[in-house]
């Protein structure tokens, strides 16, 4: 199909254009509450003008610190109606790394709810602060109802290379950095998202996502650019539970996940629910492992897993799978926006079917590291960016991501990745969920240690898992220590946490 749009516009101006196309109507489901589309941007618009009101200009920063809730979204839209730039980050950020983040980013304001204002106070004691909800504003803050009290505030025109969003990394291999993303790469990746998944009628999809997250933030985005009026699900946090309690009371069709909620999901006592209006999961946000994909089919046989791919650096979209086809394993085709190759370590390009870094140019790409001009040459070369992925292409330009090059373990000269170990341990039965990295050695260089989680009731031992391995891998991959453990720890975004992994390993030695 066809975008709603050509050509990139403001994000602003976009949501103006999406109410006019699509009209009024039930538009977002929350804890027992419909809020209809013309409520939603009415909301935003007065809130437009409350920010205003606080002092807030075009240009500036605006952090949000929030648990998803309908006044995430009624903020982004209203920051972009005001020329200003949600700097979204996640609630679970510590105390140093949020004041990081404020004084990085130069953050005029911070919108937060309830639960999160004693650390914002405590990281933030000079700024003015926006709670949402609550019985009243705390002193020396803005009640958010009390920013919606007023008169509406006209669309503040922005460029389209202007800043739109200020996302903040992980901080995986350091102090976290600021990613600009202009209105024009938002907007794009938006564009070419909903391209990628929309199908005729009105969709009712499930958000489980932080829509502080650039996938969350981006499928938010695509929504704008729906050719009809569907509606959303929105949970404040992910639990399995909760989600296939929504799933069956709302009739959803589709939802937006990650491979670890879609591991969480198998815990589940699937067959015992109603999970028949269920056509599509799409996942995102780390590699999905073709055995987890097929179970979740086989167990709810009405819906087709679809993998995408992308970055922050990327507006959150760098492939995704065709509407007219699908091959598991892979991520899908580049979107038509982007340019995509694999280079060699030696920048050299490489052929079809042979791993290599994965590197891609073209408008959905961010504009720089904020106020980071070396980080993002070191990212940025010749127009290229260069994302740290492990890949390839097939002959027909499929691709194929395989792992984090700072993941890879190298034993005895051989490469290892920690995904090719981990796909083979989520395909035993007993495994619900595994996580694989090096540990320094000696001899070998580094060593191949596992973490697995299990089914309840589950009794397969450690040595078992290791022989398992040993059948499907060889004998440079299989892991020599497996770990059984509760559970197998997650980031904020659900990616599995092989930092924290590293560090228990690291802490051991010490």
């Amino acid at each position: 199909m066809t975008t709603t749009a050509t050509t990139p516009t403001t994000l602003g101006r976009r949501a103006e254009q999406a109410l006019e196309r699509l009209g009024d109507g039930p538009s977002l489901f929350f804890e027992g509450t419909w809020h209809s589309a013309g409520e939603l941007a009415g909301r935003a618009r007065r809130a437009a003008a409350g920010l205003a009101g606080i002092g807030v200009r075009p240009g500036d920063r605006v952090v949000l610190c929030m648990t998803n809730c309908p006044e995430v979204g009624i903020a982004y839209t209203a920051l972009w109606r005001a020329g200003a730039v949600p700097t979204p980050v996640l609630f679970l950020l510590t105390e140093p790394e949020l004041r990081h983040v404020l004084t990085d980013s130069g953050a005029r304001a911070v919108i937060t709810t309830p639960e999160w204002l004693p650390k914002i106070q405590a990281a933030a004691p000079h700024l003015p602060v926006v709670v949402v909800g609550g019985e009243a504003a705390a002193p020396g803050t803005v009640a958010f109802a009390d920013l919606e009290s007023g008169e509406e505030l006209p669309l503040v025109d922005r460029d389209v290379d202007d800043m739109a969003a200020l996302l903040y990394t992980g901080g995986t291999t350091g102090r976290s950095k600021g990613v600009v993303l202009t209105h024009a790469s938002l907007d794009t990746a938006g564009a070419a998202g909903m391209a990628a998944s929309s199908t005729p009628g009105r969709v009712r999809g499930i958000l489980p996502l932080p829509l502080a997250h650039a996938y969350g933030l981006m499928v938010s985005v695509a929504g704008l650019h729906s050719p009809e009026r569907g509606a959303s699900v929105l949970m404040r946090w992910f639990d399995p539970a909760g989600f296939l309690d929504l799933v069956e009371e709302h009739r959803v069709q589709t939802a937006a996940l990650v491979p670890s909620m879609i591991q969480m999901l198998l815990t589940q006592p699937l067959e015992q629910r109603d999970l028949s209006c269920l056509e599509r999961i799409g996942s995102g946000g780390a590699p999905l492992s073709t055995d987890v994909a097929l179970e979740i089919e086989r167990r709810i046989p009405t819906a087709e897993v679809r993998e995408g791919y992308g970055c922050t650096e990327t507006s959150a979209l760098i492939a995704t799978q065709p509407l007219e086809e699908r091959r598991l394993g892979s991520v899908g085709k580049p979107i038509p926006a982007i340019e995509l190759r694999i280079e060699g370590p030696d920048g050299a390009l490489l052929p079809a079917g042979q791993d290599g870094e994965i590197v891609v140019r073209g408008p959905v790409l961010m504009q720089g590291y904020w106020q980071a001009p070396e980080e993002t040459a070191k990212a940025v070369r010749d127009g290229w960016w260069h994302s740290g992925d492990v890949g390839h292409l097939d002959e027909d330009g499929w691709l194929y991501v395989v792992d984090r090059l700072k993941d890879l373990i190298i034993r005895n000269g051989f490469n290892v990745y920690p995904r090719d170990v981990e796909d083979v341990l989520l395909a035993h039965p007993d495994v619900t969920s595994a996580a694989v990295v090096g540990r320094p050695d000696p001899t070998v260089g580094e060593e191949v240690i596992a973490f697995v989680a299990l089914h309840a009731g589950a009794t397969v031992t450690s040595e078992e898992l290791i022989a398992y391995t040993r059948q499907h891998l060889s004998a440079a991959k299989y892991p020599r220590e497996v770990r059984i453990v509760d559970t197998v720890p997650v980031t904020s975004v659900f990616k599995t946490d092989r930092k924290a992994l590293r560090a228990l390993i690291k802490e051991e030695s010490t």
